[in-house]
């Protein structure tokens, strides 16, 4: 399978966006409950197109990244924060994942960040053993910070320098 095709979401993605939102939730990854009806919404004022990555494998739309700020603090405007990833259950496995983390790492740099920070959950070993393997270090823990599908879930911090 090729690579998959990496670039910058348009305001006309809304739709499969939030499609693939809605097909990829689950409490193993979301502390937010499911998408509900009307399900056509995925930007908000916080978080446009451009704040988005999307990976398309034959012109099919399979997955996505956020990049955004932690806080919105200006002693914080050093820092990207990924602020979700999501890859359609068909390209799992296919490289769309890593390509989108390596997009956000990219495009963090590109914009003068020092450094990019997220959080996962701590049962979530797919998606921390992938962003480990891109260079993110676990930099703590907070325990049973979740309570998400009946259980209480750690919320993982992790980072990297991009310097």
């Amino acid at each position: 399978m090729p690579e998959p095709y990496i670039r910058i979401a348009r305001p006309g993605d809304e739709g499969e966006l939030a499609r693939l939102d809605r097909e990829t939730w689950s409490h193993l990854h979301a502390v937010t409950p499911p998408p509900q009806p009307p399900y056509d919404s995925f930007f908000s004022e916080r978080s446009g197109p451009g704040d988005h990555r999307v990976a398309e494998y034959e012109g099919r739309l399979v997955g996505y990244v956020r990049l955004g700020f932690p806080t919105e603090l200006a002693s914080n405007a050093h820092v990207r924060q990924i602020r979700g990833l999501a890859v359609a259950e068909e390209a799992r496995g296919l490289g769309a994942g890593r390509a989108l983390v390596r997009a956000a790492v990219a495009e963090a740099r590109e914009r003068g960040a020092r450094r990019i920070t997220l959080r996962v959950l701590g049962h979530n070993t797919a998606a921390r053993t992938l962003y480990e393997s891109e260079g993110f270090v676990v930099e703590g823990v907070q325990p049973g910070e979740f309570f998400v599908g009946g259980a209480y879930v750690d919320d993982v911090l992790m980072g990297q320098s991009l310097i």
